[in-house]
C-alpha cells in the first residue's frame, strides 16, 4: 500500500521507500458529514495482536452507487449482500450523515447509530440484503482518508480505514468480497468516472449527467476499494502478457502534468514484464489505471486495477524531476504494480500482518530497482535507509517488531520498520534458501493462499515446505522489537593455517536470532576466501576459513545480509584494505564510512586535525574509474547526521553538526585539485538526456564534487556557474540547494530566483515544493527565520496540501539537525506549534512530524529536557487525535 517510502520530508528531494520512507510521511481521515472528527482521543482505544476473531458475518456482495451531486454531496448508497452469520451485526462507519437503512428492500427501525458505525442488534437470519443511504462531503474532507476532493478532482484513499468513511461495511482486511460499483455525476466537471475493475457499461443521461458501471470479479478487502470522477489528461498504451492476454494501460493526472506522464507508463510496463519473468505472475484483468493527484498522503495506492498515485511518485521529466525522482517513479510504479499479487491476490488477515504485503513488495520493488538501475548504488541507498532511520526508530521509545503486537492508530504503524526492516527480513529468506528454493516457496505461497487473508506464518510455513528448511527459530525475526547486535569476540589466523572468528548476538537479553551472515576473506591481492554463508542461530559460535594467507582481512555481512550491527574492532590498515579490495560494493562502502566515523567523532572529541589516512583514501576514490561512479560518489559522502548520532551518547547536536561541517572543508581543502579535476572530467558536454546507470553515476559523483568544492572561495560563484549550464533538474538542484545554504549575495539570490520563478510560471508544483525544500534546509545562521517569515508567510505555501506543508516543517525538523536542536529550544517550540496546527486539518502528518521527538532521551540534558517538554505539550493539548497522542504518549513512556 501507500508506498510510504520516498515522501519523507528530504526525500521530497533526494530519494530513498519508503518510497517507500524508506522514507521516507503521510495522513488519512476525513472531516465531513454531520459527526465531528472521527479521531478525537475519546475514541483512542488499542488493539492487540492476541484478540483477534474473525468476522461473525460473511458479506460476499456489495453494490455501490455513488451519485456525485457536488464536490461538498455525494450520495452512496451501498447494497450488501449477507450470505451467512448470526448475532449482532455491527458495521465500521464514521463523518457518515446516514438518510436511510432498509432490510430485503423494506425500511427497517432495528439499528442504532454508534460512536464507531451501524449496529443491527436483531438481524435477521442470514441470508438477507442490506441498504444504507449515506451523505459524505468530500470537499471538507481535509484529512485525505475516504472520498475526498483534489484540485476539482473527487478520489479515494481507504487503507488503512478509509472506506468508513464513504459508507457502512466491515473495513478490515480479512472481510472479503465481490465488488460492483456505478457512478453518476455531471459530465461537464467529471467526463472521467473510474472505480476497481473491468468497465461493463457507461452511458449519458438527459440532464447532462452520465454514468459508468464497473466490476471487479476477484473478491477483495475495503481498503482496496478505489474511484476517481474528475476532468483529466491520459498517456495510453498496450501490454501483451505473457499468455497472449492484451491489457489496456493509463495514466491519468490533471491535464498540466500529461507530458511528464510517460515515464510512469515505461515504468509499468517494465514492471510488468519483470514481474513475468521473475515470480511467473501476470496480470489479470483487461485494464490498468494509474491515477496521479496533487493531494495525497502517502507515496501510492494499490487499489486493484485503480491505482491512486501521489503526483511526486508518477511525474518525471527532465527539467522537473531529479534522477532520484526517476528512481522513485520507477521503484513505487513498480512497488503498487507487484502488490497486485503480494498483497491484492494474496493480502493480510489483519493489520497487525501488515508486513506480510508490505516488507514482501518492498523487497520486490527493490530487487527489481537493483536490476533496472545501478545494484551496488541501490543496494547502498536502501542500506542508509535501514541505517540512518530505521535504527533510529529502533533505538526510541517507537520501536516494534516488524508484526506489531498493539496499536491505537494502525496508520501509526506505517512505519520503516514495517516496510525497510520487513523487506530485509524477505531478503534473509532469500539469502538462506537460495534464489531457486525462494522462487519455489514464493509459487507455493501464491499457489496456495491466492484469493485468502493470511498471516506471516503462513508465508513462514510456504517458504519452509517449499526449501525442507526448519525456519522455527526465524520467527523471532517478527517477534523481536530493536536492532540485533553481532559481535566479532575474537578473531586470528589458526595454527593449521586457517583463519577463526567468534561471533556473539544479542537483542537485549531476548532469545537468539537466526542470522545470515554472508562472509568473505580479503588481502591486498583482492578476495582470497570466496563468500560463504554462515548461519549464526546461538548466542555464541565460532566459525572458520579453512585456508587464509597472513594478512587476510574478514568481510563480514557482505551485501548487508542481515539487519544488525556488526561490531569488529578493524584498524586503519584493514578497513583501507576494505575499501580498496574488496569486491563486495556494500563492505567497499561501509569500509569507508568506518574510517570516515573515526575521523568525525574525533573531531567531535576535540580533535584537531583531520588524519592522513581519510584524506588519502578520499583522494583515491576521486582518482580511481576501476569503480563505477554511483558507489565512488557515495563512498565521498560522510556518514549523516542520524547515523552517527546513534553511535553517541548524550547527542550535543552542535557539536556534532560542527564536526561534519569542519571534516567536509578539510576533505574538500586537502582534496580541492582532484576534486577539480574529476568535476571537470565529468562535465555534460551536450549529450542527450539519460537515465540509465553509467550517466546517473557520472551526474550523481560530478554534483559530489560540486559539494565539497562549494565550501572553497569561489563556491557561490562556481555554484552560480553550474547552474547557468544545468541541463537537467539533477544538475540545477545541485547547485541550488548549496546556493540555498550560503550566505547572502547576488549569485545566491539570482539563482533561487529564477529557480521559482521558472517553476512557477509553468505551474511546475513539485518543483516549487524543492524551492521551499532546499531552503528549509539550509544550515544558514538565520534558518528558522528563513523558514518562520520567508517560507511559511509565501503565497504558495499551504498547510492543506501535504507534500507542501512537509516541504517546509517537516524537512527543517529532519533535515536541519543544527537549527531543529538549535540550544534555546526555538526549533522545537516552531515544530510543536505545526504539531498542534496541523493536527486539527490532518492527524496523520501531524503524526508523523511528532515522530521527530521520540529520541528525546538520547540528546545532552538541556536538549532532552525541551524536547520532552514539547512532547508533553503535546500531548497534553485539547482535543487531540488518537494519531498524535500516540506517538506522544508511546514517546514519553517509552
Amino acid at each position: 500500500r501507500r508506498s510510504m517510502r520516498r515522501l519523507a520530508a528530504s526525500s521530497l528531494l533526494f530519494a530513498t521507500v519508503a518510497r517507500g520512507f524508506y522514507v521516507r510521511g503521510p495522513v488519512r481521515e476525513i472531516r465531513g458529514g454531520a459527526r465531528k472528527m472521527a479521531s478525537m482521543v475519546a475514541e483512542a482505544k488499542e488493539k492487540f495482536r492476541k484478540d483477534y476473531a474473525p468476522v461473525p458475518y460473511t458479506i460476499d456482495k456489495i453494490e455501490l452507487d455513488f451519485q456525485v451531486l457536488s464536490e461538498s454531496k455525494t450520495v452512496v448508497t451501498a447494497t450488501l449482500r449477507v450470505a451467512s452469520g448470526s448475532g449482532p451485526l455491527e458495521l465500521d462507519g464514521e463523518d457518515l450523515r446516514l438518510v436511510s437503512v432498509k432490510v430485503d428492500g423494506a425500511s427497517y427501525a432495528g439499528y442504532e447509530e454508534t460512536g464507531e458505525g451501524l449496529r443491527l442488534s436483531a438481524p435477521p437470519s442470514a441470508p438477507f440484503e442490506l441498504e444504507t443511504v449515506v451523505e459524505i462531503d468530500p470537499k471538507a474532507n481535509t484529512q485525505l482518508s475516504g472520498l475526498y476532493a483534489s484540485s476539482g478532482n473527487l478520489c479515494t484513499q481507504c487503507e488503512a480505514e478509509g472506506f468508513r468513511r464513504i459508507t457502512y461495511f466491515y473495513d478490515r482486511p480479512d472481510a472479503l468480497a465481490k465488488f460492483s460499483v456505478r457512478i453518476e455525476a455531471e459530465k461537464a466537471a467529471y467526463p472521467v468516472l473510474l472505480s476497481n475493475g473491468n468497465e461493463i457499461a457507461k452511458g449519458d443521461l438527459p440532464d447532462g449527467r452520465h454514468w459508468a458501471q464497473f466490476e471487479d470479479p476477484f473478491y477483495k478487502p475495503t481498503y482496496l476499494f478505489a474511484l476517481v470522477a474528475g476532468d483529466l489528461g491520459k498517456v495510453e498504451d498496450t501490454f501483451e502478457t505473457m499468455s497472449g492476454r492484451s491489457v489496456k494501460l493509463f495514466v491519468w493526472s490533471e491535464h498540466h502534468n500529461v507530458a511528464a506522464l510517460d515515464w510512469a507508463m515505461e515504468s509499468l510496463k517494465r514492471s510488468m514484464r519483470w514481474d513475468e519473468r521473475t515470480y511467473g505472475r501476470e496480470y489479470d484483468l483487461d485494464v490498468y489505471h494509474i491515477v496521479a493527484v496533487e493531494d495525497f498522503n502517502m507515496g501510492a495506492m494499490e487499489n486493484k486495477g485503480l491505482n491512486v498515485f501521489n503526483t511526486a511518485c508518477v511525474l518525471a521529466k527532465p527539467t522537473t524531476a531529479t534522477d532520484a525522482d526517476y528512481e522513485r517513479v520507477l521503484g513505487v510504479v513498480a512497488h503498487e504494480y507487484f502488490h497486485n499479487w503480494s498483497g491484492n491476490r494474496v493480502t493480510c488477515r489483519d493489520w497487525f500482518q501488515l508486513t506480510l504485503k508490505e516488507g514482501l513488495t518492498v523487497f520486490r520493488d527493490q530487487h527489481f530497482s537493483e536490476d533496472e538501475t545501478s545494484r551496488a548504488a541501490k543496494r547502498i541507498d536502501d542500506v542508509r535507509v535501514i541505517r540512518s532511520a530505521q535504527f533510529t526508530q529502533d533505538a526510541s521509545p517507537m520501536k516494534h517488531p516488524i508484526r506489531p503486537e498493539s496499536y491505537v492508530a494502525m496508520d501509526n504503524f506505517y512505519t520503516v520498520t514495517v516496510y525497510n526492516k520487513g523487506a530485509e527480513v524477505i531478503r534473509m529468506y532469500r539469502t538462506l534458501l537460495g534464489p531457486e528454493k525462494f522462487r519455489q516457496g514464493m509459487d507455493l505461497y501464491f499457489e496456495r493462499h491466492d484469493g485468502e487473508a493470511v498471516t506471516c506464518d503462513d508465508y513462514r510455513k510456504a517458504m519452509a515446505d517449499a526449501s525442507g528448511k526448519d525456519l522455527t527459530q526465524f520467527e523471532q525475526w517478527y517477534l523481536q522489537a530493536g536492532t540485533p547486535r553481532v559481535v566479532v569476540e575474537s578473531r586470528g589466523e589458526t595454527p593449521t593455517g586457517g583463519y577463526e572468528l567468534r561471533l556473539s548476538q544479542s537483542n537485549d537479553g531476548q532469545p537468539p536470532m537466526h542470522v545470515p551472515i554472508v562472509a568473505a576473506l580479503v588481502s591486498a591481492d583482492g578476495v582470497v576466501a570466496e563468500p560463504r554463508l554462515w548461519e549464526l542461530t546461538e548466542r555464541e559460535q565460532t566459525f572458520t576459513f579453512e585456508s587464509a594467507p597472513k594478512g587476510a582481512v574478514p568481510s563480514l555481512l557482505r551485501g548487508f545480509s542481515a539487519p544488525v550491527k556488526l561490531e569488529m574492532d578493524l584498524s586503519v590498515e584493514e578497513l583501507e584494505i576494505l575499501a580498496a579490495r574488496d569486491d563486495d560494493p556494500f563492505v567497499k562502502w561501509d569500509a569507508w564510512q568506518q574510517l570516515a566515523t573515526k575521523v568525525v567523532l574525533a573531531k567531535y572529541d576535540g580533535a584537531a586535525e583531520v588524519p592522513a589516512y581519510l584524506l588519502n583514501a578520499f583522494k583515491a576514490t576521486l582518482a580511481t574509474e576501476a569503480v563505477e561512479e554511483s558507489l565512488r560518489a557515495y563512498s565521498l559522502a560522510l556518514p549523516d547526521f542520524s547515523t552517527l548520532a546513534l553511535k553517541l551518547d548524550a547527542v550535543d547536536p552542535t557539536k556534532l553538526c560542527d564536526a561534519l561541517k569542519e571534516t567536509r572543508l578539510a576533505l574538500a581543502a586537502g582534496a580541492e585539485k582532484e576534486l577539480r579535476a574529476c568535476y571537470d572530467a565529468l562535465r555534460d558536454d551536450g549529450a542527450e538526456f539519460s537515465v540509465d546507470a553509467a550517466t546517473v553515476g557520472k551526474r550523481r559523483l560530478r554534483s559530489s564534487c560540486l559539494a565539497y568544492l562549494a565550501k572553497l572561495d569561489g563556491g557561490a560563484d562556481l555554484c552560480a556557474a553550474h547552474f547557468d549550464q544545468a541541463t537537467c533538474m539533477s544538475d540545477s538542484i545541485a547547485a541550488a540547494s548549496l546556493l540555498a545554504a550560503m550566505d547572502d549575495s547576488d549569485a545566491r539570490d539570482r539563482c533561487l530566483a529564477a529557480f521559482y520563478s521558472t517553476a512557477a510560471d509553468n505551474g511546475e508544483t513539485l518543483v516549487v515544493n524543492k524551492w521551499f525544500a532546499i531552503q528549509a534546509m539550509a544550515d544558514r545562521h538565520d534558518a528558522l527565520a528563513i523558514v518562520t517569515d520567508r517560507l511559511l508567510t509565501h503565497p504558495d505555501f499551504t498547510t492543506t496540501n501535504p507534500n507542501r506543508f512537509r516541504s517546509v516543517v517537516n524537512t527543517f525538523a529532519s533535515a536541519n539537525p543544527r537549527h531543529f536542536h538549535a540550544p534555546d529550544g526555538s526549533g522545537y517550540e516552531f515544530i510543536t506549534d505545526q504539531i498542534l496546527k496541523i493536527d486539527k486539518i490532518n492527524p496523520q502528518v501531524a503524526a508523523r512530524l511528532c515522530t521527530i521527538f521520540g529520541n528525546w532521551r538520547r540528546y545532552e540534558p538541556a536538549r532532552s529536557a525541551l524536547m520532552k517538554d514539547a512532547l508533553a505539550t503535546v500531548k497534553a493539548a485539547p482535543g487531540l487525535s488518537k494519531d498524535t497522542l500516540e506517538i506522544a504518549s508511546r514517546s514519553l513512556a517509552g
